[in-house]
């Protein structure tokens, strides 16, 4: 019963971690502002880090299991 939360957890950090790395690669693809009112180089970073981040995050609570 344990394994419930950590496979809950870990699906929704991997959805969420794989949205916005393709959000993010559809914005920078159609030369669009990722945030606005923020530089596009900055942006796109924080993105990319974050969206990396809750995929490592994601993988690490499946494979926990």
């Amino acid at each position: 019963m344990e394994s419930a939360p950590a496979i809950f957890a870990g699906v929704v950090f991997a959805l969420f971690g794989a949205g916005l790395l393709a959000w993010t690669g559809t914005r920078l693809r159609c030369r669009e502002p990722v945030a606005v009112g923020v530089s596009r180089i900055a942006s796109a970073t924080a993105a990319s880090v974050a969206g990396t981040v809750a995929l490592a995050l994601g993988v690490y609570c499946l494979t926990r299991l």
